[in-house]
């Protein structure tokens, strides 16, 4: 195992200064897969749940999507919510029971809403998922399939949660899977930094926003 004192953040960017990987690269079609812009994880200012990591997260994703619709490619949300009862967060929901803790996002909640900072229009797909991947136990692959996307766009949070378990099974599935870096959120700077290194490295290419908008703005030039 390498040592080091570097930081997580650090190594990130040394890591996309220096390719290590051939990229797995954009194909012919694309999904947007927003996991989670929900206000249990984006209101900094009402819950202790919530991060930010670019203020512009939101406006990006938004950017996205209308990129997304122009091409009349999916779109995809995804939230959490979980029953009164929580019976339906399994094991997941024992660990801690307070306010803040994860079973309690109950459908209906605030906690559950989503931002009224997203723009999710008629025509896009909403997904509730209780577990971190938003291919688990959702009709996500089934839609993936009707559209012939063979690309796996992912934004929202957490890096280190949802997005790193979104990516891997994105992979898993055949699809080339993209993460735009000023997209994805975490808690802290660590877990964040760590978890995109991981990503990049194995699972995912992470790029820039500005590159991903730029290929969708060609394709969309490439179809008018």
């Amino acid at each position: 195992m390498i040592t080091t004192d570097k930081t997580a953040k650090e190594i990130f960017f040394e890591v996309m200064a220096n390719p290590q990987r051939v990229p797995f690269g954009f194909g012919n079609k694309a999904v947007l897969i927003n996991v989670d812009p929900q206000k249990a994880y984006t209101r900094t200012d009402l819950y202790n749940t919530a991060y930010e990591t670019d203020p512009n997260q939101l406006d990006y994703v938004n950017q996205l999507a209308r990129g997304f619709r122009k091409l009349g490619w999916p779109v995809v949300w995804t939230h959490v919510a979980f029953l009164d009862s929580a019976e339906d967060a399994g094991v997941w929901g024992t660990r801690t029971d307070t306010p803040d803790s994860l079973q309690n996002i109950k459908y209906g909640s605030d906690r559950a809403a989503f931002d009224e900072r997203v723009e999710i229009e008629q025509g896009d797909v909403v997904y509730t998922k209780r577990m971190p991947s938003a291919f688990f136990e959702t009709p996500l692959q089934s839609l993936l399939v009707w559209h012939q996307v063979d690309t796996v766009i992912v934004t929202g949070g957490s890096t280190s949660g949802c997005i790193r378990a979104t990516g891997v099974d994105s992979l898993s599935r055949g699809y080339r899977t993209i993460v735009p870096m000023e997209c994805v959120a975490d808690k802290h700077e660590s877990y964040h930094y760590a978890n995109l290194t991981d990503l990049h490295l194995k699972y995912a290419d992470v790029m820039n926003v500005a590159d991903v908008l730029a290929w969708l703005e060609a394709r969309a030039s490439d179809k008018a």
